[in-house]
């Protein structure tokens, strides 16, 4: 579709580019979302893909994901051995409603910025427990951890004209055993509910829940929970977290939302060593 309200491109070589982040202006990267619909409130876009950023960086402390990575490279990136849950990254990038086309173009970044609960990219980056960096207008970086970036559908800590920078996850999260589970109302149709879980090496268990929900809801546990213990906990929760459209009844979000939970914990009860 073509956003025919643009008056200017700037396309940001450095960092000091981005002060074009003013008014009516928006990030452009991938640009799937950005040219699928209107936006007539837009003036210009500035172009981040020229700041040459690495799209996956792994490091002795763990891995950095670039906002440019796209969804193909995180789908098909190649991990050292004893990264088990990189598992989810395939798993997530597949439950998108996204063609090959769209998911070599489309970016981390946008998936996390646009703060869809459908936004399976996004679920992943919390359920491993990783952290934003995001440059600050004011030349500063600051980090966010992923499970409080997002503040509802279509909102995030972001302040105006901040820019995610990279996604960090830490060696120990990534080593971590990993399960996903998803359910939609058609074969191919929009996700109705997706559930990632991940035992981590101290014992401890994070259950993550997202497209159920107006935003990832990270449910942590001491230890694997019992099937009781996980449903009373997910049935327990505040029934403003439940997301409602045409994709899925809240209700029904929230009791196959405990299905797939107790599947997720029960497949990582079978994986323990």
């Amino acid at each position: 579709m073509d956003v025919d309200t643009i008056r200017e491109l700037v396309v940001a070589r450095d960092r000091t580019d981005l002060a074009a982040l003013t008014g009516n202006s928006a990030v452009l990267a991938g640009g799937t979302w950005l040219y699928s619909e209107p936006q007539d409130h837009l003036e210009r876009l500035v172009d981040i893909t020229a700041l040459g950023w690495p799209a996956l960086t792994v490091t002795p402390a763990g891995l950095e994901i670039a906002a440019t990575c796209t969804l193909a490279e995180l789908e098909n990136g190649t991990w050292p051995a004893r990264w088990s849950a990189t598992a989810l990254f395939p798993q997530a990038c597949r439950a998108l409603v996204a063609s090959y086309k769209i998911r070599r173009m489309a970016t981390v970044g946008g998936n996390a910025c646009l703060a869809l609960p459908a936004g399976a990219v996004l679920a992943a980056l919390v359920a491993l427990d990783g952290t934003a960096s995001v440059w600050a207008t004011d030349g500063t970086e600051r980090r966010i951890p992923m499970a409080r970036f997002v503040l509802g559908p279509g909102a995030t800590a972001l302040a105006p004209g901040e820019v995610l920078r990279s996604v960090s996850i830490d060696d120990s999260k990534l080593r971590s055993r990993s399960a996903f589970r998803k359910i939609a109302l058609a074969p191919l149709g929009r996700s109705g509910a997706v559930v990632m879980g991940r035992a981590d090496l101290d014992g401890r268990c994070a259950i993550t829940l997202s497209a159920a929900t107006v935003r990832p809801i990270v449910l942590e546990f001491a230890a694997l929970p019992s099937h009781g213990e996980l449903t009373a906990t997910i049935l327990g929760m505040d029934r403003g977290l439940w997301y409602d459209d045409p994709h899925g009844d809240p209700a029904w979000r929230r009791q196959l939302s405990a299905v797939l939970a107790r599947e997720v914990a029960a497949e990582l009860n079978e994986a323990r060593p």
